[in-house]
């Protein structure tokens, strides 16, 4: 029998934290796919997620002491915060902790009426534009709620009641409030996140089910409006947000000097979202001018841990993503029970074929900015036929999350971390279906170190490497050791990068065709290596895959 608690303890704030963590996960594709303020991006789920999982993981090995609880929820929301919604997530918590701190006594209701409103506080302060419409207004009208039900004398149940259906409220109001959600047909997805930690809030307190993700109407964008971002990325616009890249650091910056360097962020950029404090601040920005934005940090202190997303390929990515998604289903594969399956990541229609061809059971659709879940790994998982499965992750980015399925199935699970197709696809040349777990991993993982990946995209702004200047439009050549070749043209690119990596040592180059391939450059490579490394064959596949026109695997 569950009992309805009056208070809430170290070990509650714990179970808080867990429980947010699972329905994240559980809910993060369907957040994702209602996300399209500040930019259609489709990872506001997964940055929450993640951020939630960094608490999580800060909080192994500590006491159940209500401050020590506290100091590791606040520390590890700031420190892990992905984002603009992890970031905006990490003030939250951060403010609910401040107010849970020191109440060893127990948290009652109207601490958590205290914390609501110290979390709206502190999500408002972060961010330097707020808009209605988004998560700020559902976590402020939450605390609202919260707090007129203490007012009155409400038990810590029917505060946290109030809560949720207060922000459950504006949360569906908030197509009213910001046009593009209207125009989407969908609710704010960083909104519908936070709600989702007052429904496991209400678990922890009297054990009432968290709810599963939401499916049909209101869900997903809608069509016209996605097909009218399409037109518009196509014409050259910039969709939703008007600026191309995401840039994110940690700054060691002496407290006083954060308000001018806002006052800076400010006239360049926006989804500004600056957190932390004593001496240490988690640093989010939309902008077009990379170099300005880490320059202002440069001035007062030290960046650290610096990372640049660009929008409009994220945005491209998450269009092909989608399109895989939802577009005409392969014929329903059987495959027979064998000893040990494969589970691979595809980033293409002619590449998700090939992985079929060379023994792959299952197929979960992925890449380099639209990184699957820990979820729909198991589900591929489970799907396999056979009680040993081998995942091959295909991506950097996609190893960890690959890591954490084995966690959670009876099933003996084996990462083999490859970081690009071309050494998924050797790896598998090592593959044996009837063999142990175990010894197909380790041939895999050897298979996979004997191949030299390259690949070849085009840059999207003025940048420099070790090779000199790069203009924006240039084709860059790309190995496990960075940017290797840079050219005017696919073709000059394609040949730069092969002079670089094929050697007399070598004896097949697998060239695999995505988006912006054409006949041409590929006839024109066959010609190069035909004539400068006349020893060594060739293979050619259509692979289909975004922003890389050309991959390469040289074994």
């Amino acid at each position: 029998m569950i009992r309805t608690l009056d208070q809430l303890t170290a070990a509650d704030l714990r179970s808080l934290i867990a429980g947010f963590r699972d329905a994240m996960r559980a809910h993060q594709e369907a957040i994702n796919r209602l996300n399209v303020y500040p930019v259609p991006d489709g990872d506001t789920g997964t940055n929450m997620a993640l951020t939630v999982e960094s608490v999580l993981a800060e909080l192994d090995g500590v006491a159940d002491d209500l401050g020590a609880v506290c100091t590791a929820i606040s520390h590890g929301s700031l420190m892990g915060a992905r984002g603009n919604s992890g970031v905006i997530l990490s003030q939250i918590l951060r403010g609910l902790s401040e107010v849970f701190r020191g109440r060893e006594q127990g948290i009652g209701p109207e601490d958590v009426a205290r914390a609501l409103e110290s979390a709206s506080a502190g999500a408002y302060g972060a961010v330097m534009r707020p808009v209605e419409g988004t998560i700020l207004t559902v976590v402020r009208e939450s605390s609202v709620g919260a707090r007129t039900a203490a007012d009155a004398g409400a038990s810590l149940l029917e505060v946290a009641v109030a809560a949720r259906d207060a922000g459950a409220a504006a949360l569906a109001a908030t197509p009213d409030l910001l046009p593009v959600l209207r125009e989407a047909g969908v609710v704010d997805a960083g909104g519908s996140g936070f709600v989702l930690l007052l429904d496991v809030l209400l678990h922890v307190v009297d054990g009432r089910a968290v709810p599963d993700p939401p499916e049909g109407e209101g869900t997903t964008i809608d069509p016209a409006f996605s097909e009218r971002m399409e037109h518009a990325h196509a014409a050259g616009g910039h969709d939703v947000s008007s600026l191309r890249y995401e840039v994110m650091y940690f700054l060691e910056a002496p407290d006083e000097t954060i308000p001018a360097f806002k006052d800076v962020w400010a006239t360049i950029g926006d989804s500004i979202v600056v957190v932390g404090g004593d001496g240490i601040w988690n640093c989010h920005i939309h902008t077009d001018d990379i170099g300005a934005a880490i320059e202002a940090a440069i001035e007062i202190g030290r960046p650290t841990k610096i990372r640049v997303t660009d929008l409009l390929e994220e945005v491209e990515e998450e269009r092909w993503v989608r399109e895989a998604e939802s577009g005409p289903t392969e014929p329903e594969r059987t495959h027979e029970p064998v000893t040990t399956a494969v589970v691979a990541v595809s980033t293409g229609d002619g590449i998700r074929r090939i992985f079929y061809s060379l023994g792959v059971q299952g197929i979960v659709t992925g890449g380099q900015t639209m990184n699957p879940s820990t979820a729909q790994l198991l589900e591929a998982v489970e799907a396999a036929p056979a009680d040993s499965v081998v995942i091959l992750p295909n991506n950097k980015n996609i190893i960890p999350v690959a890591e954490q399925v084995d966690a959670h199935t009876d099933k003996a699970v084996f990462v083999v971390p490859t970081r690009g197709v071309a050494e998924g696809f050797a790896s598998l040349l090592a593959y044996d279906p009837e063999a142990e777990g175990v010894d197909n991993a380790k041939a895999m993982a050897e298979a996979a170190d004997n191949v030299v990946a390259g690949e070849v995209t085009q840059a999207v702004r003025d940048s420099s490497c070790d090779l000199g200047p790069i203009v924006e439009g240039d084709y860059l050549g790309l190995c496990r050791d960075g940017i290797r070749a840079v050219a005017p043209t696919l073709a000059l690119a394609c040949e730069q990068l092969l002079d670089e990596l094929v050697t007399d040592a070598h004896e097949l180059v697998t060239i695999i065709e995505g988006e912006g391939s054409s006949a041409a450059v590929t006839r024109h490579v066959e010609v190069w290596l035909q004539e400068n490394r006349p020893d060594i064959g060739t293979e050619i596949h259509h692979g289909g895959q975004p922003l890389y026109p050309y991959l390469f695997g040289i074994e």
